[in-house]
């Protein structure tokens, strides 16, 4: 009987505990759905009492909101500015200080380490001094570092400058598609959000250009312009509402939303949102990067790391930081090459972001990469033909389509993980491009020609199209769908709707 007794009362407890605990959270959930009810109520009556039609704030794009785009790409062009660099100034650096090949293949890749050490902390600094904070943080790191290289009188002021250079693109390559995707309207977001990687390579060609007019001295002045604009446009723009609410300044949130949807603007069911999101974000956020090495994530980790890694290692920053020495070693004019990939560069950048929504990604994707495996075999057969000693009138020409064929890559957003990959990759590449131009020009393309092979069987058969699929789910499907037809791998810019 006293058993019984027990076992009854053990069980009054554990229901009376349940209760409890399905009592909080039938609470909680009425406590936000009346604070959006609230907030609601707040807005509409704001509308009656004015007389003013509320337009919908989804699809209103303000003056405010295409400001603050547009500086905050111009840390995007400080990236490109940053990739771009090494390549016209090679000669010129090497020149005035000495620099063995060892010593600048240093220089070049140098930038990808302190790009990974930026990234592996932009998300935590992005949320620790908000969306603003971080891209004026990574602004001030660029500048340091162009001073750096400025006034440098040895490699080893050299190097540090390219170091925080790159310390500050490595939060910038995160911050600033984050802060445009979550300050944008839901129609427009994929448009500005491409702005980020047009200003990207119109960067690197811009550089491309100077470089090839000045010294490598006043490109890497005239670099610190663009961080300076920057930096100085965000004291005129409004920080991420997204953010703000992430923090807890509702207040805040609802002013600075009100603010990039307009005055007369309905933002009622937009924060209602905003503020679900968060709220499921808080229980999705729990888990770390350790999280990803389960069973369940096995496709998803491989198809979002695989992609990186065949883009990276098909030689794309191998092109972009050592241009001008293809271009002299295969006995075209540098100064030329340079210009003209710059051209071609800014071309195909602004093609690749008016088609990106209309024809999709996985198609530009696979266009992308199987021109630069074309790029990678001209090249490689023009360096075989001069081997041989055959063929050397074409030799310069051949040189210049493939060169001018590779900038198509069309680079995805990742995770963090992703990112860390992607730069990491990136730093191989760029460090062991020097080493095996020298030990076969030829043998380099042909490596790179076959990665991009594998790389378009890789698209083909594992990659799915995501043209028309809601931001929201893209998110959610990243890392947790091991469904193939629902796992999403662009655009995947956190804390979007």
């Amino acid at each position: 009987m006293v058993v019984l007794n027990c076992s009854s009362l053990r069980n009054k407890k554990v229901k009376s505990v349940e209760s409890m605990e399905e009592e909080e959270e039938s609470i909680t959930r009425s406590l936000l759905l009346k604070q959006k009810l609230d907030s609601n109520h707040q807005w509409s009556s704001t509308s009656d009492h004015g007389g003013v039609q509320l337009s919908e704030s989804s699809s209103t794009t303000t003056s405010i909101v295409v400001l603050s785009t547009l500086v905050a790409v111009c840390g995007s062009f400080t990236f490109g500015s940053a990739v771009g660099y090494s390549s016209p100034s090679e000669s010129g650096i090497e020149d005035e200080l000495g620099l063995s090949l060892a010593e600048y293949s240093i220089f070049g890749s140098i930038l990808t380490i302190g790009g990974m050490l930026g990234a592996i902390f932009s998300g935590k600094i992005a949320d620790f001094i908000g969306r603003k904070g971080a891209m004026g943080v990574s602004e001030i790191f660029c500048i340091l570092g162009w001073l750096a290289i400025v006034f440098s009188k040895d490699v080893w002021w050299l190097d540090l400058g390219r170091f925080l250079v790159g310390c500050g693109i490595g939060v910038l390559s995160y911050v600033v598609p984050v802060y445009i995707s979550e300050i944008t309207p839901k129609n427009v977001r994929g448009a500005f959000t491409s702005l980020s990687e047009l200003m990207i390579g119109c960067g690197k060609a811009l550089t491309f250009l100077i470089g090839s007019l000045v010294n490598w001295r006043t490109v890497a002045l005239i670099a610190i312009i663009p961080c300076l604009v920057h930096l100085l446009g965000l004291f005129f723009i409004p920080e991420s509402p997204r953010w703000l609410a992430k923090c807890g300044r509702l207040k805040e949130f609802e002013a600075m939303l009100q603010i990039l949807r307009g005055e007369n603007a309905d933002i009622s069911q937009e924060a209602a949102d905003i503020i679900e999101y968060i709220e499921n974000l808080r229980w999705i956020s729990e888990d770390g990067v350790l999280h990803l090495f389960q069973g369940k994530y096995a496709y998803s980790v491989m198809v979002a790391v695989g992609l990186m890694a065949f883009q990276e290692f098909g030689g794309l920053n191998g092109f972009s930081f050592y241009t001008s020495s293809i271009f002299e070693l295969a006995g075209f004019s540098s100064n030329i090459g340079i210009i003209a990939a710059a051209v071609v560069q800014i071309l195909m950048t602004t093609l690749g972001v008016l088609l990106i929504d209309k024809c999709g990604r996985r198609p530009l994707l696979m266009i992308s990469t199987a021109g630069t495996c074309l790029g990678c075999v001209l090249t490689g057969f023009s360096f075989f033909l001069q081997d041989l000693q055959i063929g050397k009138e074409v030799i310069p020409i051949l040189v210049l389509i493939g060169v001018l064929i590779f900038p198509i890559t069309i680079k995805s957003s990742a995770g963090s993980l992703v990112t860390l990959v992607n730069w990491m990759c990136s730093w191989v590449v760029s460090y062991a491009f020097d080493y095996l131009f020298e030990w076969s020009s030829a043998g380099t393309f042909f490596i790179f020609a076959v990665i991009c092979g594998m790389g378009i069987i890789f698209i083909n058969k594992l990659i799915p199209e995501t043209r028309g699929v809601h931001l929201k789910k893209s998110k959610h499907h990243l890392l947790i769908s091991n469904n193939k037809k629902n796992f999403v791998i662009y655009g995947i810019h956190h804390q979007c709707i």
